[in-house]
């Protein structure tokens, strides 16, 4: 949807679930209280936000304990107090359901051949972690999956030869976490001109060694021939929503059911297009606990809006906040 009309869908929805998890929420009901948040909201702006760092203190939840179907967790670093989400049945079955129709631009309605750039052991902790969240629900969207890695975090190069010579002739699908992409695939040696390569986070380790986006893609494509590479961000506190790179390297774009706003971190006023601040995710999703609109401690700028590959707001993460923790994720991969 362009911005025009995606504001319009979102707001009256995002409204009435924010009343829904002021009744269930005592918590959240208390802080909307505390800030005298009491409507109408007119515009995605007016929303009252969440700081994600709530999420490593409290317990926040809008179902009953026994209703509580999974409890995700964050990948912070060690030492780190973890984000705790609580999902029941219908709210994990709708990020599953989302995160497919997200997708599905770029992949296709039939599912690939998938090459899973991590470990089997990662997705076997029975506290699942946002990495192990990660690789677990994009395998939804892949057959024959084949990790590169071994259960000891070395790369498993006949895994990968196996694989490619069944798969290779056609298109399939890459995934993993942004560091570990760049670790393994290039020394791999391998043509994986047919992958679509999806992966996220891990930037930290790249930008010590300067690598940008534009060099992780100009490597990749020169070592592996590998051309369609599509970068999202996402969170675990809003498991399910994923702002996906557009076809053209031209910025994070929003699905139809979230948007972005990048708030100035000394007014909080909305910052225009071309003007850095923090961003807030907002999204539909959340609705088993009150995450639905949350400002993030990442840094941010809209590139454009309905001006690009794709409608509405394109976008750009310029890194953490001064100060605001390490987000974990594959960063805290050895290096194995």
């Amino acid at each position: 949807m362009g911005e025009a009309e995606r504001e319009a869908v979102l707001v009256p929805e995002l409204a009435a679930l924010t009343e829904r998890h002021r009744e269930a929420c005592p918590p959240y009901r208390r802080i909307l209280d505390a800030i005298g948040a009491a409507g109408p909201y007119e515009r995605l702006v007016d929303l009252p936000w969440l700081p994600v760092r709530l999420f490593k203190t409290h317990e926040l939840r809008s179902v009953p304990p026994e209703q509580v179907f999974r409890v995700l967790t964050s990948s912070g670093t060690t030492g780190q107090r973890p984000s705790r989400v609580c999902l029941d049945r219908d709210a994990a079955a709708a990020q599953t359901r989302m995160l497919a129709a997200t997708l599905r631009v770029v992949l296709g309605e039939r599912r690939l051949p998938m090459l899973v750039v991590d470990s089997r052991a990662v997705v076997r902790d029975p506290t699942l972690s946002a990495r192990g969240a990660g690789v677990l629900g994009m395998m939804n969207f892949g057959r024959d999956h084949t990790f590169v890695l071994d259960e000891q975090g070395r790369v498993d190069a006949e895994a990968v030869k196996g694989f490619l010579a069944r798969h290779g002739g056609e298109r399939f699908l890459i995934f993993g976490f942004t560091f570990m992409v760049w670790r393994c695939l290039r020394d791999l040696g391998a043509d994986l001109s047919q992958g679509v390569l999806i992966h996220s986070g891990g930037w930290k380790r790249l930008a010590e060694q300067a690598v940008d986006n534009a060099e992780f893609r100009r490597r990749l494509a020169a070592e592996c021939g590998l051309s369609r590479v599509h970068n999202f961000y996402g969170m675990v506190e809003q498991i399910g929503t994923v702002f996906l790179e557009g076809p053209d390297a031209d910025g994070l774009y929003c699905p139809d059911f979230a948007n972005v706003v990048i708030r100035d971190p000394e007014t909080w006023q909305e910052a225009p297009p071309g003007v850095p601040g923090l961003i807030e995710v907002v999204s539909t999703l959340p609705t088993s606990y009150p995450g639905h609109v949350l400002l993030t401690e990442d840094l941010g700028v809209v590139r454009g809006v309905d001006d690009g590959a794709w409608p509405g707001r394109r976008f750009e993460v310029l890194g953490r906040l001064p100060q605001a923790e390490s987000r974990g994720c594959s960063d805290t991969v050895g290096q194995g």
